[in-house]
């Protein structure tokens, strides 16, 4: 049986654009101008279109048009750790680290192998953790002006795991979760598994547009919605008082779950209060201390309504069992002793070091950013692509993220993010100095 006009098409020009025939950034031709040329109907020239965006290869642009690709890209920048090869400058992720965290480690090690409570790790520990470590967080969480008992508490490995243990707990495959235009790319992975529909909230002047909330509200049953209100990822943004409010607001009128991301919060000095002492009966908080403490310790904490805990708890067994006793005394130490709260400290300063740094070197790119945040966002000009200044990075070995995994819409802004906290402040300094060389290149 012969293969269909618009296969062959699609085989045509796949081939082109991996021989490099049809190099990155090539505009290809109108939909119009495709049905016209090869003698098809408006329909299939779309559907030609439609399967070359499914294989990766092009990217439609609203108002813009049709472009290749930069193929060369690995296929998890901005989303898998290891798509950062040996040898880069890692501005695509932040696990941030300060002089002296090892022998932090060595010391807790050291105190606890001296505790009388060790063989009481090596069993089983409940699944949301220990009566103690639990109050030990409930504590803690009393700095971020967030008033919870223990009992509200769950102690989890991480906060992906937190999101996870909530979204499945509480959330059914096919519900629709309403969440920022640009969004934590963990998230979206997270509703992808669990078939969530995620819609895209536009953003508004600094923040989240709440009318186009309220709007898809009344034409739609949203069961959620997922935010981070302080220290947004990727933007940055601490959401003002009026603006928590207004969410809150809509969230109750319309029956929303509330999933509250905090995991860059420690960031932020004196934010306004968060989303879960606002409205406490509807929102699951969830942060924990990869980024304030480090990546590897793995522990995390989700405070809840007290008619979810047990939901959650069930999660946490099904997934984990429990968080390893190890790491959550190591974690609960260092919460009760103070050290925590001096690293949080110690980090804000870094960051603000590196903030610094970035807009001393980028001075003239428009960058969107919290002054004492590990990230920053650099929208680019019109005529700019994406893929291509992150491949011309690549090749000067530094990787960094576009905005293709954090964008929930049609539509991706030609944007990268880029992560400060990873890489020591003379490499930062050289790396930074790439992106801006790089970016002028490719403007004109």
């Amino acid at each position: 049986m012969a293969r269909s006009r618009y296969k062959q098409l699609v085989d045509t020009f796949a081939a082109d654009i991996r021989a490099g025939r049809l190099p990155p950034g090539t505009r290809l031709p109108t939909h119009r101008q495709l049905a016209a040329k090869e003698g098809l109907a408006l329909v299939t020239a779309t559907r030609v279109y439609a399967e070359l965006e499914a294989m990766g290869l092009v990217s439609g642009e609203a108002g813009r048009g049709t472009f290749v690709r930069e193929t060369s890209l690995p296929l998890g920048l901005g989303i898998d750790q290891h798509a950062t090869a040996a040898g880069m400058v890692d501005l695509n992720f932040n696990y941030p680290s300060l002089p002296g965290q090892a022998e932090l480690l060595r010391n807790a090690l050291r105190q606890l192998a001296s505790s009388g409570d060790l063989e009481a790790l090596l069993r089983y520990q409940p699944h949301g953790g220990r009566q103690h470590e639990r109050a030990t967080v409930a504590r803690h969480l009393r700095s971020r002006r967030l008033e919870v008992g223990a009992e509200q508490v769950l102690i989890v490995n991480g906060a992906q795991h937190g999101l996870a243990a909530t979204v499945m707990a509480l959330l059914r495959p096919g519900d629709l979760v309403a969440t920022d235009a640009l969004t934590y790319p963990g998230f979206k992975i997270l509703a992808d598994a669990h078939h969530l529909e995620l819609a895209s909230i536009p953003a508004a002047d600094q923040a989240p547009d709440l009318d186009a909330l309220e709007r898809l509200c009344k034409s739609r049953r949203v069961r959620a919605v997922y935010t981070m209100p302080t220290l947004h990822n990727p933007l940055g943004w601490v959401m003002s008082a009026d603006w928590r409010q207004q969410l809150v607001t809509i969230a109750r009128k319309h029956g929303l779950l509330i999933i509250e991301d905090a995991a860059y919060a420690f960031l932020a000095e004196e934010p306004p209060a968060p989303l879960a002492a606002l409205a406490p009966e509807t929102t699951v908080y969830v942060s924990g201390l990869s980024k304030s403490v480090a990546a590897g310790l793995r522990v995390g904490f989700v405070a809840a309504p007290a008619q979810w805990v047990s939901a959650i708890e069930r999660m946490i067994r099904v997934t984990t069992w429990n968080t390893p006793g190890v790491m959550t005394a190591i974690a609960c130490g260092w919460l009760d002793d103070g050290t925590v709260t001096r690293l949080e400290a110690e980090k804000r300063r870094d960051a603000s070091i590196r903030q610094s740094m970035a807009s001393d070197i980028l001075a003239g790119l428009r960058c969107v950013r919290h002054p004492s945040s590990y990230f920053l966002w650099l929208p680019l000009a019109e005529e700019v692509r994406a893929d291509q200044v992150a491949m011309a990075l690549m090749r000067e070995h530094v990787s960094v993220s576009t905005a293709e995994p954090f964008a929930t819409s049609v539509h991706v802004p030609h944007a990268i993010r880029l992560a400060l906290g990873s890489v020591e402040l003379d490499a930062l300094r050289d790396a930074l100095e790439k992106v801006k060389r790089v970016i002028g290149d490719w403007s004109y």
